[in-house]
């Protein structure tokens, strides 16, 4: 046996452990604090599993009537802020003025986007029995009148069918500050087909097939300066 290496052999080592000592310059070396490999399918901002998420009453199922976005410029005349929603120098205007002055980020106009999504989700909330998004969405006395005809309804066997065709966009028909207490009333009108069905499937009332024209006037409120964003609906109303 020989006992020293063949010049092959030695090169081979070399370059072994030049590899070896590459690797470890650019790999690193484990100490124990490494992150966790990354999982594309994580949020960042995630409750961790002992974090409870604060939400209003009713959770997710809550539509944000603003309360929030973009307060108008400062510069802008107050008679001009409220164009197309108000007439300047009126009642509505000057409650409008009222609520923009104790909170600067409310959006007249955003919050009529937001009255229009909640009044079509009210709406066929209330037709399926939905009694968890409408406890989210109204006051409790509002919730109550409501629940009161889903439990009717159920204890007949009937069931609600309502497609809305369209929603124009509401109009602010009157609005009232007082203290910190604000009510917004809103006209709603919309095209849409409605009937009620009993447990062998007969109709019972409306018409599967036919276009009704409806209006209603909601009221919603909310205590201005309160940590809850939300308006809730407080009072309905179809006009005739």
């Amino acid at each position: 046996m020989q006992d020293s290496f063949d010049p092959l052999t030695i090169i081979f080592l070399a370059l072994a452990v030049f590899i070896i000592w590459k690797l470890r310059s650019v790999l690193g070396q484990r100490t124990g604090s490494e992150r966790p490999p990354y999982d594309p399918f994580s949020r960042k901002d995630a409750a961790k599993p002992d974090e409870k998420i604060s939400q209003p009453d009713g959770g997710g199922n809550v539509i944000h009537l603003p309360g929030s976005g973009t307060a108008a410029p400062a510069s802008q005349p107050s008679a001009e802020r409220w164009m197309g929603i108000a007439e300047k120098d009126t009642p509505i205007a000057a409650a409008l003025d009222s609520i923009a002055s104790a909170e600067p980020q409310f959006d007249a106009k955003q919050f009529l986007e937001g009255a229009k999504s909640a009044y079509e989700t009210i709406v066929l909330a209330f037709s399926r029995g939905d009694r968890i998004t409408l406890k989210s969405l109204l006051s409790q006395e509002v919730y109550e009148g409501f629940e009161r005809v889903i439990a009717e309804r159920e204890k007949e066997g009937q069931r609600a069918e309502t497609t809305f065709v369209a929603i124009s966009q509401p109009v602010i028909s009157d609005a009232e500050v007082n203290g910190k207490n604000a009510q917004l009333t809103l006209r709603f009108t919309s095209k849409l087909i409605a009937a009620t069905r009993n447990r062998a499937g007969e109709v019972v009332d409306g018409d599967p097939e036919g276009l009704v024209d409806v209006t209603d006037v909601w009221t919603f409120a909310r205590t201005l300066g309160s940590r809850d964003p939300n308006w809730r609906l407080v009072a309905t109303e179809a006009a005739g």
